[in-house]
């Protein structure tokens, strides 16, 4: 008997924009119709595998799953799975697919997620690696922007912060980028700024406009979507240098001033100072719905990675 091909989410660019788009739907019936969509996983299990740590992201899929009537299992960082034994990843993921029926892994390591899907029996998502991707993270993103502006086509989008080491701005940019008149406006430090093959494979390869820039306010008035980042302290390895730029952006009322009245003002979470309190009250800030998002679109996905009709 032919053995059953499983569907894993590694990359936001294994998903075609027509199954984007697909999500953002069922997602959106979700938030419309919660009652109708709160048994469809009973009996089934998830298993959280975050070998770093993570509070918005675990409790985002644990909560995801309990609203579809599924139950988790799993740990929040390595030092309380036999990982701190010294078990591989590979065999973690071979013992946990046996006790589960989909599994979110974090781990440090860019590409662990890959190498877990060839050792998993049920399907795997990848809930952030090193630097590198965060594609639930991304469908969150999108989720957002199509609530609060309900279109991905013609859109200025400012990025702003840590560019070089963010990997929700790197997803961000792939996917959005397979829609219509996108801009970028990109707003770094010297040290912190997009790396250059992201420019290249995706920016310039499809001649998409942006501009670089380390002043926030000189392109305020312009972006329909401000999307903020924290300095990550640990991808940094020179604490010093983590100090230097850590408060390069703060965002507050002031520098809003002169942004549109419909600006959407974005944040993966967790902040550390980089938006003042003083714009959690503004009627732009999007930043906790977008958490709250969160759950939905997971709920779509484990829906259809588990091929839950």
């Amino acid at each position: 008997m032919e053995k059953k091909k499983i569907r894993n989410l590694i990359d936001i660019k294994d998903l075609s924009v027509k199954e984007i788009d697909e999500l953002i739907k069922v997602a959106n019936d979700i938030i419309d119709n919660k009652e109708k969509y709160s048994k469809l996983c009973d009996g089934k299990i998830l298993a959280t595998l975050f070998f770093e740590p993570s509070t918005r992201t675990r409790l985002s899929f644990e909560s995801a799953m309990m609203r579809l009537g599924g139950k988790v299992l799993g740990f929040s960082e390595s030092s309380s799975s036999s990982v701190s034994k010294g078990e591989s990843v590979a065999d973690t993921i071979a013992v946990v697919s046996g006790y589960s029926d989909i599994i979110a892994m974090r781990h440090p390591k860019e590409g662990a997620p890959l190498v877990a899907t060839t050792k998993s029996k049920v399907p795997i998502i990848n809930a952030g690696d090193g630097g590198h991707n965060h594609p639930t993270q991304t469908l969150t993103d999108l989720l957002t922007i199509k609530r609060e502006k309900g279109k991905f086509d013609d859109l200025t989008i400012g990025l702003c912060g840590d560019l070089k080491f963010g990997r929700t701005v790197h997803s961000l940019i792939t996917a959005i980028s397979r829609y219509k008149n996108i801009k970028f406006i990109l707003i770094s430090p010297e040290e912190l700024k997009l790396p250059e093959y992201v420019k290249e494979e995706i920016l310039d390869k499809n001649n998409i406009e942006y501009i670089e820039t380390k002043d926030i306010e000189e392109y305020i008035d312009k972006l329909d979507i401000l999307y903020m980042t924290r300095v990550q302290k640990e991808r940094f390895f020179n604490e010093a240098d983590y100090i230097r730029l850590k408060d390069y952006y703060i965002l507050n009322k002031e520098k809003l001033k002169n942004a549109k009245k419909d600006l959407c003002i974005m944040h993966p979470l967790p902040r550390v100072n980089e938006i003042h309190t003083d714009v959690d009250d503004d009627d732009r800030a999007c930043y906790f719905k977008q958490a709250e998002y969160g759950v939905y679109i997971r709920m779509a996905l484990i829906l259809k990675l588990l091929e839950v009709k």
